[in-house]
């Protein structure tokens, strides 16, 4: 979603625009960047708990938006957490749907979320950047992209226990007015539901990891629907069938394929596809360029977000059944660790 103010005006629509580091605007100092994620995701995941974590992770969005009144402002859904932007204004909205989510996370889902607040400017003193394209999946849905490593260091340094926000002591159920997930699981039908994530190593120009993004998709691509992971047909919600027209709405309105610092796609492949992307990364990450994971599962989950008062807005956030983005980024650490290994002996 896009904020007028300081996001760019034009929303591509065509993804590989997105992949074009010059299309990318960057935000005002003083603006707010917020992350959250969900401590021991991966364990939640094994005991079965995928919705849960979706949940929590997509919460923040919700929160804020209903407190904000608006959900106009950039975010990005990562699976076991999310990130957004606001702008200096946004100070006391944020804060409070931080702890909120927070507080809410813990006594009804028995999740910790990690919630954390920082600015742009504090984000560039250490070397980083956020700028912001638009992406437009249909005419009704617009996601943010996040370039310039700005989310991924924040995300660091508030794992390393930097910029938190501090649990407030009267915390508010927060308002998650328009946030669901009715939808069954979703299974493969081309073979496996895939999880990836592939991030540049911070020497690497942003011209060469684009151009390597771009053979990734293309293989992608070339699969019916562009490896889509919600299938042609109709889907199934928990209580009833819906129509073919309002299946086509919300598969148009996914958010399958993003750019957050790197490339995040939830695909359905053929085990082969999945093969040769693989063989790619492997040899990109051989050459220093990029890390990256990825998992491979049977059924994709989606959580909903139908913004109050904009019904044709609904946004739709997917993530893979098995461990899907929390297990691809376990993945890419263990990854790097053991090049590191390598290189050591």
């Amino acid at each position: 979603m896009s904020n007028s103010h300081a996001e760019p005006r034009r929303a591509y629509d065509e993804f590989s625009h997105v992949l074009d580091p010059d299309v990318y605007e960057p935000l005002p100092d003083d603006w707010l960047i917020g992350i959250t994620d969900v401590v021991s995701s991966t364990a939640a995941i094994r005991s079965g708990r995928y919705e849960d974590v979706n949940y929590a992770g997509a919460s923040i969005i919700a929160a804020l938006g209903n407190v904000w009144g608006s959900f106009n402002f950039p975010f990005v859904f990562r699976g076991d957490g999310a990130a957004f932007a606001l702008p200096a204004n946004g100070i006391m909205a944020a804060t409070s749907a931080l702890r909120d989510v927070a507080g809410f996370a813990k006594a009804e889902l028995h999740l910790d979320l990690r919630v954390g607040l920082v600015t742009v400017g504090e984000i560039r003193a250490n070397g980083r950047d956020v700028r912001i394209a638009r992406y437009a999946a249909s005419e009704s849905a617009t996601y943010a992209m996040f370039a310039g490593g700005g989310l991924k260091w924040a995300e660091q340094q508030i794992k390393n226990g930097r910029f938190l926000v501090k649990p407030g002591r009267y915390a508010m159920r927060p308002d998650l007015t328009g946030l669901s997930c009715d939808w069954a699981p979703f299974p493969s039908q081309r073979g496996e539901i895939l999880s990836l994530l592939v991030e540049p190593r911070d020497h690497t120009r942003p011209e060469i990891f684009a151009a390597l993004a771009r053979r990734v998709l293309a293989v992608f691509d070339a699969a019916p629907r562009q490896s889509h992971p919600l299938s042609g047909g109709a889907g199934m919600a928990r209580e009833k069938q819906v129509s073919a027209k309002r299946w086509s709405e919300v598969a148009s309105n996914s958010d399958f394929r993003k750019f957050d610092d790197g490339l995040r796609l939830t695909l359905d492949c053929a085990p082969e596809q999945i093969d040769r992307v693989e063989a790619i990364l492997a040899a990109a990450r051989a050459r220093g360029e990029i890390d990256f994971g990825l998992h491979r599962q049977s059924h994709a989950l989606m959580t909903c977000l139908v913004p109050s008062g904009q019904p044709d807005s609904h946004l739709h956030f997917l993530d893979g059944m098995g461990g899907g983005y929390a297990k691809a980024a376990e993945m890419m650490q263990e990854g790097a660790l053991a090049e590191v290994r390598q290189r050591a002996l």
